[in-house]
């Protein structure tokens, strides 16, 4: 994952209400009509924060009859934390290591 892709996820993360969604989402699928229970906005409002989670790759979703249905991708939270790990720690992935002495 390029730092522009990490960066463009943090961005959706960065919305509280988002984060509660998945939050909710990690005690598995839910319909948006079960999410809309939990909070104090509108069906359109829900919608907005769902695209940005789908298209993102945070949240895969289905159609079930006439429902969404959402569910975490646990495979691109995982990259999302791999890479701030990779940030947190000095080892070999480290932009610093691939930079020549005196550089800076």
């Amino acid at each position: 994952m390029s730092y522009k892709e990490l960066s463009s996820i943090l961005k959706v993360l960065s919305d509280p209400s988002r984060l509660e969604i998945l939050d909710l989402l990690s005690c598995g699928e839910l319909c948006a009509c079960d999410l809309l229970e939990h909070f104090q906005f509108s069906q359109p409002t829900l919608s907005h924060h769902m695209k940005s989670l789908v298209d993102s790759k945070l949240v895969y979703t289905r159609k079930n009859g006439n429902k969404h249905m959402y569910q975490l991708n646990h495979s691109t939270l995982e990259d999302i934390n791999q890479n701030l790990n990779i940030i947190n720690a000095s080892n070999q992935r480290c932009v610093c290591n691939t930079m020549k002495s005196g550089e800076c």
